[in-house]
């Protein structure tokens, strides 16, 4: 059995439209009613998670032209402003900030609050918050073994980039694959489209892809909550849930860039059901620590301050 429990998209939008109205505290004191919420241990994980997000230091300057109340006007993409005024508004409006919103895969030229970034390279100026959440963090509790999913590895992917037509156009026919295609334009070909399923039909199997599309992989969090296993090549892009910190052979099964190893690596783990399992552990250990509301709110708040301080020095 599968429980999926997601955020009502209809409160969300309501919630985010009326959070400049709504009564605040200011983010000193927030930060300081947080903060007696955490042990020890807790601590340690908020400082290396605020310095992996953003990892200005005090010799970085820039300037802004856009400031926390231009979040009061939510413009598409809204979600991302949402979830960044969710937080900024415990700050004075009057502050400078910049962000850049949507699916970022460069290294900015200005440091700017955003989603995501490429993981190698001097990544720092793109300042990472946790955005667009209700599509990306949602609960999920899979209580099918292991064992008794199909063999196989699912795939039901949007086929718009040239990564994920190369994969279709290698394993679309492979016996070990199960893949469609759910876009009907925009790329792919029409023999690959088959109509979407539901998270839980794909929880039937004990693989499931994972590819990067114009950044992260938006099933990745979910899959390693389940208790399949996610299929990749080695991560290039990185969000706030860290995806530059995960292990091949740990937290995923990782296939080469150029995907010729899949069947042996499927075969492998088909081959080896224990270790299977220990990635199915790892990994859901790994999406677990996301899953306390007061400390994502305390890091936030704190990736927020800490940039804000450069951005307005």
């Amino acid at each position: 059995m599968v429980k999926i429990r997601k955020k009502n998209k209809v409160l969300y939008y309501i919630c985010g439209f009326s959070a400049p109205y709504l009564p605040k505290s200011n983010a000193e004191k927030r930060i300081s009613q947080l903060l007696k919420t955490m042990s020890a241990e807790d601590m340690k994980d908020v400082e290396f998670r605020l310095n992996y997000y953003n990892k200005l230091n005090a010799e970085k300057k820039f300037n802004s032209e856009f400031r926390i109340k231009d979040l009061k006007h939510p413009i598409s993409p809204k979600s991302y402003y949402f979830d960044t005024y969710e937080y900024a508004r415990f700050f004075d409006e009057s502050l400078k900030l910049n962000f850049v919103f949507g699916d970022v895969n460069i290294i900015l030229p200005l440091p700017a609050i955003t989603k995501s970034r490429p993981i190698s390279g001097e990544n720092q100026n793109n300042v990472i918050l946790n955005l667009d959440k209700v599509r990306h963090f949602f609960e999920l509790h899979d209580t099918n073994n292991f064992d008794t999913k199909t063999g196989k590895m699912i795939g039901r992917n949007a086929v718009k980039q040239s990564h994920r037509e190369q994969f279709f156009e290698q394993y679309f026919d492979h016996p070990l694959c199960d893949l469609g295609q759910i876009n009907t334009t925009g790329g792919g070909k029409p023999e690959w489209i088959k109509p979407k399923i539901s998270i839980a039909e794909h929880l039937d199997y004990k693989y499931i892809l994972s590819l990067e599309g114009n950044d992260v992989a938006t099933n990745l969090k979910w899959i390693m909550a389940s208790n399949s296993i996610a299929v990749a090549p080695k991560m290039k892009m990185e969000s706030w849930y860290m995806e530059g910190l995960l292990q091949p052979g740990v937290h995923y099964i990782q296939i080469n860039d150029d995907y010729g190893n899949l069947e042996a690596q499927l075969q492998y783990y088909q081959d080896h059901p224990k270790e299977a399992t220990e990635i199915i552990q790892s990994a859901k250990a790994y999406r677990k620590q996301f899953d306390n509301p007061q400390k994502e709110d305390l890091i936030s708040l704190l990736v927020l301050q800490k940039y804000l301080k450069m951005a307005n020095h």
